[in-house]
């Protein structure tokens, strides 16, 4: 039986990790903009349409939950008796860009939409837009 030194065996780990990073996109702490591919249609035929590439706000901000204060579960009839504070990922800045749409024949149009320009941890909204 063949034993592999721990020279070797270290080596080995850092070529598989190495090697299974580069098939995933880098994970990147916080949050930040993410570039993704957005088609526009002029109508649900698809009449005229095009590609263009938008920004998204993607990642995490913190989050905690504790005990309530004494005075909150007083106050809240001793039925909040944990606490929650959170902050999303949301889009603090907007830009518009125009959008060339290709249509029946060789007829072009031009359409402008929003992308997000800036991001930042924020309030946690149901709808904000």
């Amino acid at each position: 039986m063949l034993m592999a030194s721990p020279q070797t065996l270290v080596l080995c780990l850092l070529v598989l990790a190495v090697t299974e990073a580069c098939g995933q996109e880098a994970v990147i702490p916080g949050c930040h903009l993410h570039p993704f591919i957005v088609t526009v249609r002029s109508d649900r035929q698809g009449t005229c349409q095009g590609s263009h590439m938008a920004q998204a706000c993607v990642g995490h901000c913190e989050s905690s939950a504790f005990p309530s204060r004494y005075s909150v579960l007083v106050a809240s009839g001793y039925r909040h008796n944990i606490t929650s504070v959170s902050q999303c990922c949301t889009i603090s800045g907007l830009k518009k860009v125009r959008v060339q749409l290709q249509c029946v024949g060789s007829r072009r149009e031009e359409l402008e939409i929003f992308t997000a320009r800036a991001c930042q941890c924020d309030m946690c909204r149901l709808s904000r837009y």
